[in-house]
């Protein structure tokens, strides 16, 4: 196969992952497809992931079941933690050393995809993909090719936490026709109920947070083509939305939520049941309901008329499996893959931890032997599917480090260094420039 230099080489301005630039010259990711030739030899696959004690545990009992399988393929374990998973990836990557197989986020299948980092395995014989769901399958494509497989889905909710409402002696709201005014009178009364030690509602920063505002308004963050697919006037609306919430007291001081945001669960305000409502995706429901030792409700988002078939959320894939496209044993890899999102032995050792799976299936086989927060999770994901939209567009390349420019001007405003109009016009024009470098 012929490669064009020209097509695979990057400069280090150019490839930029979590604030870290390298430079990445790969092959094409046709050329990994399978040929046959690891199908019975011995090989060894590295393994990347991000996750906690438990989930480590979790993984390395699944990897244990696969290889008494496959006997010729040993994996490799290359265990991370989010906050340095990205960097270590991109180093790797760009030194021609990325691991086989690699957990991914939906937010950089784009980026390393759209740069010949990731093989698309909708050209690997060994992955059946027949059995999964659509809307999953089609949040791993990008540019005509299959980047990842997902490991699950969740949805973006407001978790309520009971003991709090109690306490205040407030009522959990009707998530199915409440608006974002029924949702500020709530939180306001939470607050007042807490005289300045326990608050209505954290603020909601996170990218999926503008995202189903956007969507409220008939826009997207990102559109098909690439591009930013909304109104400057929309995000302002957004970050209008946040100032009112602390300046109805509905949400703590700015001081008191930049503290939060950098503790652990066990120390935050949702977590030491000092906050009514925050927004979390579905699949930490347990872990929340462990934490806080309260009921947790999981509440539809809020919506601009009440209706809940207006209120933008979708689902999201938890995560993704995901191959390198320079993988000397795409074969091997196709088949882990495969055993991971298709396996009920699989499926029984990762459960929902991950997601909800996306193979109907495994769903079936797995949801008797659920714990009680993920038989509810389960419930309310059906649930809520006469209402959920199709999912937004994949964020596309330049975008993984959105979602910390959101933060930013976030803080921006809460802290009155700028007007919600202003913060927009330099949140819109920022990432422009970041997905307009990205193209070039």
């Amino acid at each position: 196969m012929t490669i064009k230099t020209d097509q695979r080489k990057f400069s280090r301005r150019r490839f930029q992952l979590s604030a870290v630039a390298v430079a990445v010259s790969l092959l094409a990711t046709g050329c990994g497809a399978s040929t046959g030739s690891d199908s019975n030899e011995e090989v060894t696959l590295r393994f990347a992931w991000w996750g906690n004690e438990y989930l480590n545990a979790q993984t390395e009992k699944v990897i244990s079941a696969f290889e008494a399988e496959h006997p010729n393929i040993k994996i490799e374990s290359e265990p991370g933690e989010w906050a340095s998973y990205w960097d270590k990836l991109a180093t790797k990557t760009a030194a021609n050393d990325a691991p086989d197989v690699i957990q991914m986020d939906q937010k950089y299948i784009a980026e390393y995809g759209g740069r010949g980092a990731l093989l698309d395995l909708s050209k690997q014989s060994g992955i059946d993909t027949t059995k999964l769901d659509k809307e999953s399958l089609a949040s791993g494509q990008y540019d005509g090719a299959q980047y990842g497989l997902s490991t699950g889905k969740n949805a973006y909710v407001i978790m309520a936490n009971t003991k709090v409402f109690e306490a205040a002696n407030v009522p959990v709201p009707d998530d199915t026709t409440w608006t974002w005014d029924d949702f500020m009178a709530t939180a306001s009364k939470l607050s007042a109920a807490g005289d300045g030690k326990n608050y209505g509602a954290a603020y909601g920063s996170n990218e999926a947070d503008l995202i189903i505002w956007l969507r409220q308004h008939g826009e997207n963050l990102y559109s098909q083509d690439g591009t930013l697919g909304f109104e400057t006037a929309t995000a302002a609306s957004f970050w209008e939305r946040l100032k009112e919430q602390r300046d109805s007291k509905a949400s703590p001081p700015a001081t008191v939520a930049t503290e939060d945001s950098g503790a652990g669960l066990e120390e935050s305000l949702f977590g030491t049941n000092r906050v009514g409502m925050a927004w979390w995706w579905t699949n930490q429901l347990g872990s929340l309901e462990t934490t806080t030792g309260s009921g947790i409700k999981m509440l539809r988002a809020p919506s601009v008329d009440g209706k809940s078939s207006d209120n933008g959320m979708y689902y999201k894939p938890t995560m993704f499996w995901s191959a390198s496209s320079r993988s000397k044993h795409p074969e091997a890899a196709a088949t882990f893959i495969n055993y991971l999102a298709n396996s009920p032995a699989a499926g029984t050792i990762l459960m929902t931890d991950r997601g909800v799976p996306s193979n109907p299936e495994i769903v079936e086989k797995i949801t008797p032997d659920l714990k009680p927060a993920d038989t509810t999770v389960v419930a309310f994901l059906k649930d809520i599917a006469p209402d959920i939209a199709d999912a937004p567009p994949v964020p596309p390349v330049g975008a993984g480090s959105v979602q910390n420019v959101i933060k930013r001007f976030t803080d921006e405003v809460l802290y009155d260094r700028l007007t919600p109009q202003a913060a927009a016009e330099a949140f819109k024009k920022e990432v422009e420039g970041m997905l307009a470098t990205a193209r070039k």
